[in-house]
């Protein structure tokens, strides 16, 4: 089967759409079909579109629902879609969701968050990550939390660094922030940030190499998010084996479970500040939260991620 696969994230791009994108193509190459990668394509020569994200994709979406009715068409919902799109650009957002023949999303909570109308044709589609080559090896000179993912509103992105500041002063909490910044207002933010806060580095940008050498020397990851459709950066630390503390959203939630116990009110950087002080100093609850990572990483895993897809093709007649 030929199959366009459509993203708003352009080649050179390291945005989460992006990765899902690649990863996408080569688990439907896997499978035995053509892939062709484009930002926006009508679907002309396919036999299927699969689209990530319903706002961004609308004009590839709408083009190729309009030439074909009768051909399946698979729309992922990411966390914008979810969260803020289907409110602030409602009528483009759901007339995707509408025109969909399979709407894909990438945790558990979604369906809480859309009309009931639509929960019969959502799919859940856990986000893989392969293990770390070499087994962790978290620094011996200092507590640190790795932060990874661009700079911009929805991720609250300096929510670590202001945490970082009120811990106590014999803490050896470091922030390692990888990230592009999305403007040169969070850029700014950033480096004004690391001039007054020694507890916080940020390294801008990296190559997805970098970013598992930072969690092999990591003692945890802080996701802090204010609205998420599923981090594969979440997945990725949790197969990596490295335990995350994350703000208390249901795109965080709906990937660790109602009862993990390392959830903070979202912007409250002094409930951060007490979780990363109790990682560091609190052994057995640093432990519990690896224990926990480590029963989540077979849901995570890539032959999980490609046997939904197999399913998932099948039901549209492959």
């Amino acid at each position: 089967m030929k199959i366009s696969l459509v993203t708003p994230a352009g080649k050179q791009s390291r945005a989460g759409n992006r990765t899902t994108t690649v990863r996408w193509a080569r688990i439907l190459r896997q499978l035995g079909h053509q892939v062709a990668i484009a930002e926006e394509d009508d679907g002309k020569n396919a036999d299927m579109l699969v689209a990530v994200h319903a706002w961004r994709s609308a004009k590839s979406i709408h083009a190729f629902s309009d030439r074909y009715p009768d051909k399946p068409l698979v729309v992922l919902l990411a966390g914008t879609d979810i969260y803020k799109f289907q409110h602030s650009h409602r009528e483009e957002t759901l007339s995707s969701m509408n025109r969909a023949t399979e709407l894909v999303c990438l945790h558990e909570l979604v369906h809480r968050a859309i009309p009931k109308k639509y929960a019969k044709k959502l799919r859940v589609i856990h986000q893989s990550s392969p293990p770390l080559s070499t087994p962790r090896a978290p620094s011996t000179r200092w507590f640190e939390t790795v932060l990874a993912g661009h700079l911009r509103d929805e991720k609250d992105s300096l929510r670590a660094a202001y945490a970082a500041r009120m811990v106590p002063n014999e803490s050896r909490l470091r922030v390692v922030h990888l990230g592009k910044a999305h403007d040169g207002k969070w850029e700014r933010g950033a480096r004004t940030e690391m001039r007054s806060n020694p507890r916080y580095i940020w390294r801008g940008e990296v190559p997805g190499w970098q970013v598992r050498r930072q969690f092999a020397r990591s003692h945890a990851m802080v996701i802090s998010s204010v609205m998420e459709g599923g981090a594969n950066i979440v997945s990725e630390a949790i197969v990596c084996g490295v335990p995350v503390i994350a703000s208390r959203i249901d795109g965080n939630v709906g990937m660790l479970g109602e009862d993990y116990p390392a959830y903070y009110p979202a912007e409250d950087e002094a409930a951060l500040a007490k979780l990363l002080t109790r990682a560091e100093t609190d052994p057995a609850f640093l432990k519990d939260l690896e224990r926990r990572c480590r029963k989540l990483a077979p849901l995570y895993a890539p032959a999980k991620e490609k046997a939904a897809w197999r399913k998932l093709l099948k039901s549209l007649g492959e």
